[in-house]
């Protein structure tokens, strides 16, 4: 486990604070760390140092870039055990998943690395009409400059390495702010990166709270807003950040259909994983189910045996635990309301829908109105629907009806059908024979309709951080 103590990090430079927040053990509630707050003057300045960095992050060489961040990568996997225990404590997420999340960072680390050497431009001949006889261009990708980061509780170190990674591979500088509530990976990730040698003043990680937060939004200094996060905030977020560009993975409420031919088994045993591993707390953890008639009974059991397989409250060290308590009680309690608001409408609990202090048992519900929240907003919590189709395109129909737009899953034998969700369904991705929960941190990633808009995965996340700068020329060399 870390030091009890933690300073945010002002300029690329440690810094305590007076005021600081008490960062608790999400499995034993015991107090884990106090973390330095930074104030409203702080994010101030944190933000004049990173415009005056711009110049020299921009002029740094492509291969200084890569090689701090596979610096960080490999400093990552040096103290690999040492950040899953600190994401045991901090999230509440088993050791396993917790191992996968590092594993994961140092993969966007890596990719990111190597992204920064492959920023090439572009060559355009323009006499494709008379007007261009004699004309040439030629394209690069600049940076865009300071940028604002704001990431979420669930995966404090990947989806950072999500944005700060792709950042410094674009050359441009940033300030962060994790959740309050889980802060202390992204400042051991300030320490890794304080010991590279960008430029004083090129990151700040600042965790804070009231006023100090207005700045990541709303300051014109900054160039770029990347959030992760409700969709409530980021929306509001996006109203108020002026001229900036703006990124926004706001979640969703996952579909999954299971067609007549699909390998139920497969099937069932990734749905149970999706639907509760970090106690549903993933944007596309799977909250919907439509499956075709002919199995649903069979994989409603499936599902309610797996289900009640992995209640059992276990040691989080134990690399077969799959659930683990939610983030707080108030959100284990809500969405139990939840759940119980959808009985109350008509739907019947198969299994689960206890709650004991932040700990809410996998539940399982079917013929669930499509109406109640439940359904039709993201419930982010153990909480899986299940209905039963007969013909596919209306299965299709069904995950469209919704607005948000992440990710859906299809286990399909049909190449047919595979296509077919792929043309059809209004989602940033689809995923074909396995679950929507599927993230592989080199891909795009991304929603449509409220699930925010923009793409991450370190190349596409470049493209957000970059604008692109053209030079014509006229009859040169002529």
């Amino acid at each position: 486990m870390p030091s009890s103590d933690f300073q945010l990090f002002v300029g690329s430079l440690p810094r305590s604070t007076a005021r600081t927040i008490e960062a608790q053990d999400k499995y034993t509630a015991r107090p884990m760390a106090n973390v330095s707050i930074a104030d409203d003057e702080m994010v101030d300045e944190a933000i004049g140092l990173a415009v005056q960095a711009q110049p020299k992050m921009a002029a740094m060489p492509a291969y200084a870039r890569r090689d701090a961040l596979l610096f960080v990568a490999r400093e990552l996997n040096r103290r690999r055990g040492e950040f899953a225990q600190t994401l045991v404590a901090e999230v509440g997420k088993p050791i396993a998943l917790a191992q996968g999340e590092v594993d994961r960072a140092i993969d966007t680390f890596t990719e990111s690395a190597q992204e920064a050497t492959r920023m090439v431009g572009e060559y355009l001949p323009l006499d494709s009409s008379p007007r261009g006889a004699g004309l040439e261009a030629i394209c690069k990708r600049v940076p865009i400059g300071p940028c604002s980061f704001i990431t979420p509780f669930n995966f404090p170190l990947n989806l950072a390495a999500h944005k700060v990674a792709p950042a410094i591979a674009a050359g441009c500088t940033w300030i962060l702010k994790p959740d309050d509530r889980t802060p202390v990976t992204s400042l051991m990730v300030g320490e890794i990166l304080a010991q590279t040698d960008l430029p004083k003043g090129a990151f700040s990680v600042l965790p804070c709270l009231g006023d100090g937060r207005r700045r990541f939004s709303q300051d014109d200094r900054l160039k770029l807003l990347s959030f992760t996060g409700s969709p409530k905030v980021g929306w509001m977020l996006k109203a108020n950040a002026g001229r900036k560009k703006v990124v926004l993975e706001l979640g969703g409420n996952a579909a999954c259909v299971v067609d007549r031919r699909a390998d139920l088994d497969q099937a069932a045993q990734r749905l149970v994983f999706g639907s509760f591993y970090q106690a549903g707390q993933s944007c596309i953890s799977v909250q919907r189910i439509i499956a075709h008639e002919s199995l649903y009974e069979s994989l409603r059991d499936q599902l309610t045996h797996g289900a009640r397989r992995i209640s059992e409250q276990r040691d989080p060290m134990d690399p077969a635990t799959i659930l683990g308590p939610m983030i707080d009680e108030q959100s284990a309690r809500r969405a139990q309301q939840w759940a119980r608001e959808a009985v109350e409408g008509g739907a019947t609990l198969v299994t689960g829908g206890e709650r004991s202090g932040a700990w809410l048992e996998p539940t399982l519900l079917e013929n669930t109105p499509h109406t109640v929240r439940a359904s039709c907003q993201e419930i982010f919590a153990p909480v899986v629907l299940i209905e039963s189709f007969s013909r596919f395109d209306d299965a299709l129909d069904r995950v469209n009806d919704s607005e948000w737009g992440l990710q859906a899953g299809v286990f399909t034998p049909s190449f047919d059908h595979a296509m077919r969700a792929f043309n059809t369904l209004d989602v940033g991705g689809v995923v074909v024979n396995d679950i929507p929960s599927t993230r592989v941190d080199a891909m795009p990633y991304g929603g449509v309709k409220g699930s925010g808009v923009g793409r991450e995965g370190p190349r596409s996340a470049i493209e957000s951080m970059t604008e692109l700068r053209l030079l014509l020329l006229s009859n040169l060399g002529r």
